[in-house]
């Protein structure tokens, strides 16, 4: 399970698992508003994480980002490992 601690959303931190094949799953956010933030983690279940992040990245709601903004971030720092 990789853990990312979000910046500039109601949510805190992101939770989230890539699989062997570069899926992701068990996408949990912790925070935020949950009607969203589930939708999110459901719609991206299974994704590829470079799908993901070419969907989510630079989705703004509020200070420059957005959960999803912060997801496609979590995701681009797990894949540069």
């Amino acid at each position: 399970m990789q853990r990312y601690k979000t910046c500039g959303t109601c949510s805190r931190e992101i939770e989230f698992n890539v699989s062997d094949d570069g899926r992701v799953e068990n996408v949990r956010f912790i925070g935020g508003c949950v009607g969203n933030t589930q939708a999110v983690a459901r719609l991206v279940e299974g994704r590829s994480a470079e799908e993901v992040i070419s969907l989510l990245k630079g989705i703004q709601c509020r200070n420059g980002t957005s959960c999803g903004d912060q997801l496609a971030k979590a995701l681009e720092q797990y894949v540069r490992k």
